[in-house]
């Protein structure tokens, strides 16, 4: 197969993609399991379904990775735009029976290729410093800039509307996204127990962008935790994971994020767990020691941080809740958050918990671990294919008969809000959380 670029590159383009960070090559883990072409992440990848081309999926891409690295490709704007149609949805990884790390590959391959040129027309670069700012800035400033965005929607909408359309469709896209949520702060106490012998010390994380958007979901998230008998904390100066940081392939970044989130859990003390209510920063975390090479003295710290985070759910399950308190009458079709079932390794957990609630009905959703489009910042990256996705996805929740659908990570649930909404479909969109915390509360 040819991986000859379309024309030569920028005389400012590296010769070798590999030239431009020693950290972010492949691990020795990821190297060692290479793709053997057996093609069963063929029916597994949602763009390779989409665009029907070899170079759009894992495998292609996989031939693209490697090229580059070696120097006989260069980092072209259409040999990146294969790249970059890449969910990341990691479908891929649960259908390969190699094991090939595809989702280590393709993040440090965006890292090394994060500044070479793009085609005319893709995402705004004031899109995506924005993105990065939202993950680089305190909470506080984080808060403070949802809020005025959401409320400059509400008043003056031709503005905003203006300022999007200038930066792009995914802007616009984000905009559509904010439109579904009304942005507050969270009232959670920062140190919390249950009424006997706490059976585990967790802390909660709120995340960065996460933080404003899904309030009542951290509340439902830390009273779920108390039920369950944990001591919760709330660590007071904690910041973004570096998730999204990973998502824009800005890795420098994201160690500054966890590196500085390690330090605020490390001022708490013991520490059980760490506990994530959103399915794409749970994966990244998990993955945190991939930051650093194994000789780096944060590399330890960041294993252990990996090891400790679990997602809410997951540790709900294992835990176990009392009797739930009151019925919750619903039919329920449960998308499965990618990042939790393919990264994570987590299909079970929701069900088994949605299925103790008293009165709720779960609806078959076809193709239920198929991605919605939402991946990470994908959808305002490559807003197109993002509203195909999202379009199949609403298809597939109409035909469930469900009149709630649950997703275990809030980008999922707006995602798939705006596809509802824009459907005319009368059908709300919720965490699983959420909905035990209604079948729990007092």
């Amino acid at each position: 197969m040819s991986v000859a670029p379309d024309k030569p590159a920028p005389a400012s383009a590296p010769n070798s993609v590999g030239a431009h960070d020693t950290q972010a090559a492949p691990s020795e883990e990821a190297r060692s399991s290479p793709c053997v072409h057996c093609g069963f992440c063929l029916p597994a990848c949602p763009t390779y379904d989409l665009l029907g081309t070899e170079m759009d999926s894992p495998r292609g891409r996989l031939h693209l990775m490697d090229a580059l690295e070696s120097g006989r490709a260069q980092p072209t704007p259409t040999l990146l735009g294969h790249l970059d149609s890449c969910l990341g949805c990691r479908a891929c990884e649960s259908a390969c029976p190699s094991g090939v790390a595809y989702g280590e590959r393709l993040e440090t391959t965006r890292a090394l290729t994060v500044h070479a040129p793009r085609a005319e027309g893709t995402t705004s670069p004031w899109l995506r410093r924005a993105l990065l700012f939202g993950a680089s800035a305190p909470a506080w400033v984080v808060h403070a800039g949802v809020v005025v965005t959401a409320a400059a929607q509400r008043w003056l909408p031709g503005l905003t509307r203006g300022i999007a359309k200038r930066m792009g469709p995914g802007a616009e896209a984000g905009l559509e996204l904010l439109a579904r949520r009304r942005p507050r702060r969270a009232r959670l106490p920062s140190h919390a127990k249950p009424d006997h012998t706490p059976k585990r010390r967790v802390a909660l994380l709120l995340g960065c962008l996460h933080r404003p958007l899904s309030a009542s979901l951290h509340e439902a998230t830390q009273r779920l935790l108390l039920r369950a008998g944990c001591e919760v904390i709330v660590p007071p100066r904690q910041g973004c994971c570096g998730a999204l940081a990973r998502h824009l392939g800005e890795l420098d970044n994201a160690r500054a994020r966890v590196a500085a989130l390690m330090d605020d859990l490390a001022a708490v003390g013991r520490l059980d767990h760490l506990v994530v209510n959103a399915a794409g920063c749970g994966a990244s975390l998990r993955e945190a020691a991939a930051l650093w090479p194994a000789d780096h003295p944060r590399h330890a710290e960041a294993l252990s941080l990996g090891e400790r985070s679990v997602d809410a759910l997951e540790l709900l399950d294992e835990l176990g809740l009392p009797p739930a308190r009151r019925a919750v009458p619903r039919r329920v079709a449960l998308h499965h958050a990618c990042h939790l079932v393919h990264a994570q390794g987590v299909r079970d957990a929701p069900e088994r918990l949605l299925a103790s609630i008293p009165g709720l009905q779960l609806q078959a959703l076809a193709d239920a671990d198929r991605c919605c489009g939402s991946a990470g910042v994908y959808n305002l990256l490559q807003p197109e294919l993002a509203t195909t996705l999202r379009e199949q996805k609403v298809q597939a929740c109409r035909e469930s008969g469900a009149e709630l659908v649950a997703a275990a990570n809030p980008g999922c649930q707006l995602q798939i809000e705006a596809g509802l909404a824009a459907a005319g479909l009368g059908l709300g969109s919720t965490h699983p959380l959420e909905l035990l915390d209604e079948a729990h509360r007092d």
